[in-house]
């Protein structure tokens, strides 16, 4: 049977979201590119209010700078890692080296189908979840990572 070109034959199937893989530039080791998931890429433009005099029915609004949220990686406890000493170097001992970061969104041969492309990021928050006796639950670690701006690359 012929393989189809779904996006020649007029169908298109939008990539699935489960199949990513971060990556720290120069922080951490092979376990650290593996996340539960990844939220906060957004890219919002403030908005100025001018206020014109006498005109009371409306404000003019212009658009002011961009700005990005922070990240939040969810992934199961990892007893080895790199990434989690840079973290520690931040919040502990205030040593705060930024990295840049790649995000890949990846296709079933695992090659990136689009890559934000994080620049100067640095540990803003660490967390783990709840112990609890009562639940059956793999032990999750949560880091918020701060930045100054991604850029979206195709490919």
């Amino acid at each position: 049977m012929a393989k189809v070109d779904l996006h020649r034959a007029g169908g298109y199937y939008p990539p699935v979201s489960f199949h990513f893989k971060v990556e720290f530039i120069n922080v951490g080791n092979d376990n650290d590119v593996r996340f539960q998931s990844v939220s906060g890429l957004s890219l919002e433009q403030e908005v100025e209010a001018i206020k014109e005099g006498g005109q009371n029915l409306f404000e003019h609004k212009i658009p002011g700078r961009s700005k990005f949220s922070d990240l939040t990686l969810k992934r199961g406890l990892l007893l080895d890692s790199d990434l989690i000493q840079w973290i520690k170097n931040a919040l502990y001992d205030r040593e705060y080296e930024p990295a840049n970061m790649n995000i890949h969104l990846l296709n079933e041969e695992h090659e990136p189908l689009m890559t934000w492309k994080v620049f100067k990021a640095w540990p803003k928050k660490w967390n783990v979840s709840d112990l609890n006796a009562s639940e059956n639950a793999v032990m999750v670690e949560t880091m918020e990572i701060a930045y100054n701006y991604f850029k979206i690359q195709k490919g």
